[in-house]
């Protein structure tokens, strides 16, 4: 019992020492893995046919997906996570809110933002909602 204890015991060192003994030295960490954020963006009803559709948003390190203004979007993005806030929040219940209509668009974004999962719906169905919707540009197009 003791003879496999020790074997246990020395055989990380026997691995590192062959690493060495091979010349290519002892092997770096290995980096933390965090998952980009990448969002589904889906469009309907806004009067504009480029911006109506399904789009899919990368962020975190180069902006991708088919976002029509990724790079931008995504930097909005980045202003939220620094500040802290979350952009996806919906309305608090009970808030007053203007009664005026921004007209028939809606979106839908889901997908993973700084490590949450993400299912928030947009529309400009009252003065607030209006309001979510421009705070969140160009994540969400103008209409």
């Amino acid at each position: 019992m003791l003879r496999r204890l020790a074997l246990m015991t020395l055989a990380p060192l026997a691995f590192a020492g062959t690493a060495s003994a091979t010349g290519i030295g002892p092997l770096p960490p290995l980096p933390l893995l965090s998952s980009p954020d990448v969002l589904t963006v889906v469009v309907e009803k806004s009067g504009h046919a480029e911006a109506d559709g399904t789009f899919r948003l990368e962020c975190g390190g180069t902006p991708g997906g088919s976002h029509p203004a990724a790079e931008n979007a995504c930097k909005r993005l980045e202003q939220f996570a620094v500040a802290g806030s979350d952009p996806f929040a919906p309305v608090p219940a009970g808030q007053s809110c203007t009664q005026q209509y921004g007209g028939p668009a809606t979106a839908h974004v889901t997908g993973d933002w700084q490590g949450r999962r993400i299912d928030a719906r947009f529309s400009r169905a009252n003065g607030c909602e209006i309001s979510r919707w421009e705070n969140l540009r160009p994540v969400l197009p103008r209409v």
